[in-house]
């Protein structure tokens, strides 16, 4: 359900419960059966649907849909009612209860009693058997001064004496296996309480002996049985994307990406056979916006590097630093964001507004402090405020799933995609020796696909992993497959020179690379270095020859050309390899004042 829908129903059930009266005292409540049918899980919580029986009759009643789960938002609820059945009101409840009803926990329950005793039974067997080892003992001293006796009288019965003897070895022999083995029933009886009692903490982790209850007041018309829908918010509950990309040696075949969900249930009830939405977009629940605050803005002398004493803070969060990055920025704002719509939608307006403001201050100490080039930065090629975020997307996935409560990941899959690839090959031998196998993707289906980690596969093997950008339907992205050992590239500094022109001195540099090809088939490389680049006038770096000539790629030449990155597209035969390789020389100089040191060599 979106975001508009939520408000128009909330809306129109605040208005109903304005206009109408009170339910008559004298309707009852009746506890009726109710079950999941549709979850809308967001990226930080989730919008619940259950289905709630409503019984035969007419006039007002009370339908008590239990157990709700701990974790419910109490502010979030609303009911939608259908011909015949008005909801008149959607309350919540929380009661004290003696014992947990949860059945989960109540097996948990009952099988810690079981073992409790099983395990008193066991005690009780090695308590016996250790009052007849002492009547052993016993027994073995009456026999050892029977025949001390019987042997100064000359009376020794040799057959009785040896059957007592016999007795008594065997008994003592057959008590300490039975000991034994009842303590290794007491030891695994033991582990098994702990478990028990570990998966009991965890269920009940946070949860006191509280039932929560939805009331749904109802004014019913039609006599027959009928159906309403109750609607809650749940917390613990996430979803993130995840990818897999299988790719296979034969370059015309398709690249198959399978886009899977990975969800975090722990809201407390199972979500069972149920029609399962995922949504990127932040649920609302409040029918007016933040209310807007002043920002002050406070001024201290440029020897004050810190703000004077009892200045406001930002409530709950670290003050903004000028030497953070603008992305650390934006991700503090967005995550203050998310905090104040969770406190709206509690119906706490004066903390949700009070966190939204202080994003909104955290976004703008940014905008008032940072330089130009900061700025320049990060809006270069991004229209609109930096730091925008995505479209909100929504995957309602076919046929019902289910989806239990419990603290470990669950991976669902979305959808499965088939890409066509457009295969080349990457080299950055100033950075690695190694070359990798990419693909150009174009996303021809109905899915946006998210930021999120993939795993790339190359037929079976795994090659390794990457991070996915936002990619809009019909966007090209380009998607890696791990490196190729049969292409292999070497940078070498053959010569440098130095030599001063005038005032200036002039340091002369000559690079050469090689690229060797042992495949079958010609391939498509790219080769990227790079130059160094002055920030200022005091030193001048200036490409003197390529062979071959740099690319001619009209995004490379308009973005990273000016930073002095060097990008050759070759085409690699099989048969350049030895004294074929596939060669690049490139040479440069730098030119600085005499009187001048290269000081420091910094990448940005």
């Amino acid at each position: 359900m979106g975001k508009l829908s939520i408000l128009c129903i909330l809306a129109a059930a605040s208005v109903c419960n304005a206009a109408e009266p009170a339910a008559s005292p004298a309707a009852a409540e009746k506890r009726v059966a109710s079950q999941i049918v549709n979850v809308t899980v967001y990226q930080n919580s989730a919008l619940v649907t259950r289905e709630v029986d409503v019984p035969e009759g007419t006039g007002s009643m009370e339908l008590v849909v239990t157990p709700l789960p701990a974790g419910v938002a109490n502010s979030s609820l609303y009911s939608e009612g259908t011909d015949g059945t008005r909801v008149m009101s959607t309350r919540y409840r929380s009661r004290a209860i003696k014992e947990d009803t949860r059945e989960e926990v109540r097996k948990l329950e009952a099988q810690i009693k079981e073992l409790g005793i099983a395990a008193r039974k066991i005690q009780a067997e090695l308590k016996t058997i250790e009052q007849n080892v002492q009547f052993l003992f016993k027994l073995e001293n009456f026999t050892s001064a029977t025949m001390h006796s019987a042997t100064e009288k000359a009376q020794l019965n040799s057959e009785a004496t040896l059957t007592l003897s016999k007795y008594v070895m065997e008994q003592r022999a057959q008590k300490a296996k039975e000991v034994v083995a009842l303590q290794e029933q007491l030891r695994s009886n033991g582990e098994d309480t702990a478990f028990a009692q570990r998966k009991l903490q965890e269920l009940s982790a946070g949860i006191s002996r509280t039932e929560h209850d939805a009331i749904i007041t109802l004014d019913k018309k039609n006599a027959a049985p009928g159906k309403v829908r109750l609607n809650y918010l749940v917390e613990n509950a996430f979803w993130r994307p995840q990818y897999k990309l299988r790719a296979t040696p034969r370059s015309k075949d398709p690249v198959q990406l399978e886009y899977l969900a990975a969800i975090i249930q722990q809201s407390g009830e199972d979500w069972t056979n149920a029609n399962l939405v995922l949504s990127t977009a932040q649920p609302m629940l409040n029918a007016a916006p933040p209310e807007l605050k002043m920002l002050e803005l406070m001024v201290v002398g440029r020897g004050g590097a810190r703000p004077p004493q009892g200045a406001p803070q930002l409530d709950g969060q670290v003050p903004y630093q000028h030497e953070a990055s603008f992305g650390v920025i934006q991700q503090q704002a967005k995550s203050l964001r998310g905090k104040g719509q969770q406190e709206l939608n509690r119906n706490n307006e004066t903390s949700g507004n009070s966190i939204y403001n202080n994003a909104a201050a955290l976004e703008q100490a940014w905008d008032l402090l940072c330089s130009k080039e900061d700025f320049l930065a990060v809006t270069k090629g991004r229209p609109g405020r930096p730091g925008d975020e995505g479209p909100s997307v929504t995957y309602h996935l076919r046929g019902k799933l289910t989806i239990p409560s419990r603290n470990d990941e669950q991976v669902i899959e979305v959808a499965r995609l088939e890409l066509t690839p457009e295969y080349y090959y990457k080299a950055v031998p100033v950075l690695t020796p190694h070359v990798y196998r990419l693909a150009n993707l174009t996303n021809k289906s109905e899915y946006v696909i998210l930021p999120g980690e993939a795993t790339m596969y190359l037929g079976t093997d795994f090659v390794g992993r990457m991070n996915l950008p936002l990619v809009a339907i019909g966007e090209q992205f380009t998607a890696g497959f791990g490196v190729d050992p049969q292409l292999q590239i070497q940078r070498h500094l053959i010569d440098k020179s130095r030599t001063t022109q005038g005032g200036n001195q002039v340091l002369n540099f000559d690079y050469r690379i090689l690229v060797n090809s042992y495949k079958t088939e010609p391939v498509k490389l790219q080769v990227w270095d790079r130059l160094p680049r002055a920030e200022n006038e005091t030193a001048g770096v200036t490409l003197i020859k390529a062979t071959p000539e740099i690319s001619a790629d009209s995004l490379y030449v308009r973005e990273q050309r000016p930073n002095n990155l060097l990008r050759w597209d070759l085409t690699v035969e099989p048969t350049m390899n030895g004294e074929k390789a596939a060669g690049i020389r490139y040479q440069f100089k730098v030119e600085l004042d005499r009187q001048m040191l290269i000081s420091n060599v910094l990448t940005k």
